[in-house]
């Protein structure tokens, strides 16, 4: 989803899990799935910083495009200013289809209130995005 190139998201997925089953300093606390992410982004970060980013002109890519990289790009900037914890909680639901009760287990509350923390955390979402 980031990386918007089915090739790259591909290197990164298994760069992820490479240092992952690589890194010796990973205490087993049931939260895999937080922590896979946690390498996931900051790979994902890494690969921006590095590439250079061309000016993209209008005659070769369409306002349709340019509009919807455009909302992209705003929902994205809105995700990352959520705290931490809530921007985790909306990838696994909704990027990642993880179920509500996995969820809930992986975090040791109960669905109900995981249920409160995604309302919650979609609310704060859309007021980050409206501003």
């Amino acid at each position: 989803m980031k990386t918007m190139n089915l090739q790259v998201a591909e290197d990164l997925t298994q760069e992820t899990f490479l240092r992952f089953f690589e890194n010796d300093s990973y205490k087993d606390m049931g939260k895999k799935m937080a922590y896979l992410y946690t390498i996931a982004r900051n790979l994902c970060m890494n690969h921006f910083r590095k590439k250079e980013f061309l000016d993209l002109d209008e005659n070769v890519a369409g306002k349709d495009y340019i509009n919807r990289a455009h909302n992209r790009m705003a929902i994205e900037e809105a995700l990352y200013k959520l705290p931490e914890e809530e921007r985790e909680i909306l990838f696994l639901r909704y990027v990642n289809e993880v179920p509500i009760n996995q969820i809930a287990k992986s975090l040791n509350i109960s669905r109900f209130s995981l249920h409160r923390k995604i309302k919650k955390a979609l609310d704060h979402l859309k007021e980050v995005y409206d501003e």
